[in-house]
């Protein structure tokens, strides 16, 4: 009786541990915001300078230097009907919070 106490209880244990590595798994990835919700807060901050014709955003972060420090970004794109012609421009935003850490023009 022992024995089987015994089984039980690493057992146990067993299905503990792995539960414990699986929550750890998904909440250290849900530790960013989502890319749809970055995009959109990006777009919003273009649209207050004029409409925007289209708009991409990476769905995996990747690792950018920012001021010396190393940060989690996702990136992408924004088109929008400029005077005279389509103006493009790439973006890189912190992947926890969202903010917009370089913005440049494509040409």
């Amino acid at each position: 009786m022992i024995k089987c106490d015994r089984t039980a209880f690493l057992i146990g244990v067993a299905a503990g541990a792995a539960a414990t590595v699986l929550i750890q798994k998904q909440t250290s990835e849900s530790k960013n915001a989502p890319p749809e919700k970055v995009l959109k807060q990006i777009k919003e901050t273009f649209k207050q300078q004029g409409p925007i014709n289209g708009s991409w955003i990476q769905m995996k972060p990747e690792d950018y230097t920012h001021n010396g420090f190393q940060v989690l970004v996702y990136k992408g794109g924004i088109s929008r009907q400029g005077k005279t012609s389509n103006e493009q421009f790439e973006f890189a935003a912190d992947a926890k919070t969202g903010t917009l850490l370089n913005v440049h023009s494509i040409h």
